[in-house]
Parts: C-alpha cells; sequence; structure tokens
C-alpha cells in the first residue's frame, strides 16, 4: 500500500553468548492489606495478629548476613561493622537531600554530626541480621474468617538491609511508641527476639527513626508528590524528624 513501509529483515551481529534474562518467580500470598482491613478487626483478632507478627519478624532476625549494609551492589560494597554501614547509608540520603534541593527541618551537616556523635552506640551491634524496614500495615496481609483473622504474609523488602534487629521496630511503630505495643513484643520475646529497651537501644532508635524520616522526606521530591502530599510530608514527617533528632542530642548530651 502506498505511504505505508515495507518491513524488512534486518541482519544484527550478536556475539555467541546468549542474552541474560533476569527474573523473580513468587507465590501469591492470600489477604488483603492491614490497613484496609484494620477498622473490622476485632480486638482479639488484632492483639493475636500483633502477637503472630512478633513471633515472624523475630524468625526474620535469626537470618544472618555476610556483612552489613544493603545487599544490593548500586548501593556499594558491604561494610564489616555496623557504624561505617549506618553512616554511609546515612549519608547517601542526606546527599540525595543536597542533590534535589529537598527542604529539611535541620541543615543537612547537623544531621550528619548526630549520626557521628553517636558512633559509638552502633559498635554494640555485631551481628548483620535481615532487617525488613518496611513493615508498616500496607505490608501485612491478614486472612481469614472474620473473626479469626491472622497474618498471611509479609510483602514488599525494597528497603532490606543486614543490620542492627532494633531498627525493625521504625516502621512496626510508624509515628509511635514500639514499646507499646505489649503484644507485638510478646510475640517477639517468645520466638527468641531481644525485646529489651536499654538507654542504648532506645538511643539506637531515635537514629534509626531518624533515617526513614529522612528517606521519606527526600523520596517526595524525585517521586513528584502532589504538592498536598508534599505539604503534609513536610509537616508530619519533618516533625518527626526533628523529634528524633532532639531526643537524640539530649540524650548524647546526657552521656557526656
Amino acid at each position: 500500500m502506498p505511504g505505508v513501509p515495507v518491513p524488512r529483515l534486518v541482519h544484527v551481529e550478536t556475539s555467541a553468548e546468549p542474552p541474560v534474562v533476569s527474573g523473580l518467580v513468587m507465590s501469591e500470598r492470600p489477604g488483603v492489606p492491614w490497613h484496609e482491613a484494620d477498622a473490622s478487626l476485632a480486638p482479639g483478632e488484632r492483639a493475636s495478629s500483633r502477637r503472630e507478627l512478633g513471633e515472624v519478624v523475630a524468625r526474620l532476625h535469626t537470618v544472618t548476613g555476610p556483612a552489613f549494609g544493603y545487599p544490593a551492589q548500586p548501593f556499594g560494597p558491604a561494610a564489616d561493622d555496623w557504624r561505617g554501614a549506618f553512616t554511609a547509608m546515612t549519608d547517601a540520603v542526606l546527599n540525595d537531600a543536597v542533590a534535589y534541593g529537598v527542604e529539611l527541618p535541620r541543615p543537612v551537616e547537623k544531621v550528619r554530626q548526630v549520626i557521628v556523635a553517636a558512633g559509638d552506640v552502633f559498635d554494640e551491634v555485631t551481628r548483620p541480621v535481615l532487617v525488613h524496614f518496611d513493615l508498616w500495615q500496607g505490608n501485612l496481609l491478614l486472612d481469614g474468617a472474620e473473626g479469626a483473622r491472622g497474618l498471611s504474609g509479609v510483602i514488599d523488602a525494597e528497603r532490606m538491609f543486614w543490620g542492627d534487629p532494633v531498627a525493625e521496630f521504625v516502621s512496626l511503630s510508624l509515628f509511635d511508641d514500639i514499646e507499646k505495643d505489649t503484644d507485638f513484643l510478646a510475640g517477639y520475646a517468645a520466638a527468641g527476639g531481644d525485646a529489651t529497651f536499654t538507654d542504648s537501644v532506645r538511643l539506637r532508635l531515635e537514629l534509626y527513626r531518624c533515617y526513614l524520616y529522612l528517606i521519606m522526606l527526600v523520596e517526595a521530591v524525585p517521586r513528584r508528590y502532589s504538592s498536598e502530599q508534599l505539604t503534609w510530608t513536610r509537616r508530619h514527617v519533618g516533625g518527626h524528624l526533628t523529634a528524633s533528632l532532639d531526643a537524640a542530642v539530649s540524650t548524647l548530651a546526657g552521656r557526656r
């Protein structure tokens, strides 16, 4: 037909090696995200599901990695110590904040100074365990008959790293206090997890909160949040980042 190009076979020189095809095969877990079902849960269902979640997380924390840090190569080589890994992880987010012109409630260098000042507290972590670091309700699936619903799956491990199990408590109690979650902690302890909150653990927990809040603030810019989302994130997440930074600084001052 006039005006329609005729396709041609084109010979392209290729190497003898076959192409590498990457893929991920996963089984589909039953259930719905926890936040969609939460309002309809009976108190007993919520309590038993939090205990079950505690047991699952404790089992996750029995998995040990070869070194500290993110397993993916784009994030740099893993580190032999948690202080070095966490400092590098935080630096990377702060560098992104500068690169994207993100408005933070505190100057980037002030945040770096807090992490450096707390360096020795990270040296208490000597075993790199699997930390999911994104266990908010949207990544937890519930299934079962009404009145007997329970945890059916944990999904979305893109934030996973090898590190301090205490860091896990941040997303599990986002914008709240994990020490209030007695059902989760009971399940965690029953499955062998260490749920002892020492002064050191509480300080590390504040610093890990800072790290997650920084991620939430920084990613809002390249992800092009709407103006409404951006305003909420800066106000709400930024407020929590300020509170955690202040708590860490206060604790560090008391240790001197």
